[in-house]
């Protein structure tokens, strides 16, 4: 049903996507906008791999959540900063793409968990996580995303 990878000499392992998908903070995800156009919007995410699910939040209105609502299929991508190897002048970037079906979740204590786990990597700060979701958890809509199918890969931007 998924495409193997072309370049498959570039592929990296399992390992090193769930590695990715933990360790980085934003992707994109895409979705299949207005008039069959897709649209792709910079989201934050936390990989829950107990799980081998991706959450994401957001407000409870907009293009993004139409097009879920018309279609649960989406894509989501994350890559890494680059390294340089040795002497090379060009990056070596990972990058990870999902493929997967998407839905929102109504259960008031998994996206207070989900949005806890999400702001824990960006800051240790309990006080302020506290405070943060306490005051917004209300006007959060929890997004989580059923991976069907995950590849990574290395290139060379040169």
């Amino acid at each position: 049903m998924f495409r193997k990878m072309r370049r498959f000499k570039q592929e990296i392992s399992s390992q090193e996507c769930i590695r990715l998908l933990k360790n980085e903070t934003r992707g994109v995800l895409s979705v299949i906008g207005d008039d069959g156009y897709p649209y792709g919007v910079p989201i934050n995410f936390y990989y829950d791999e107990k799980n081998n699910k991706i959450y994401f939040h957001g407000a409870k209105s907009g293009h993004k959540l139409d097009a879920i609502r018309r279609c649960d299929k989406v894509s989501f991508c994350t890559h890494d900063e680059g390294v340089r190897e040795g002497d090379d002048w060009p990056l070596h970037v990972k990058s990870v793409i999902i493929f997967g079906r998407i839905k929102e979740i109504s259960d008031p204590e998994l996206s207070e968990k989900m949005c806890r786990r999400l702001a824990e990597k960006f800051t240790d700060d309990v006080e302020y996580i506290d405070k943060e979701i306490s005051g917004f958890i209300n006007a959060v809509n929890l997004l989580e995303l059923t991976i069907e199918h995950m590849s990574g890969k290395k290139i060379k931007e040169s």
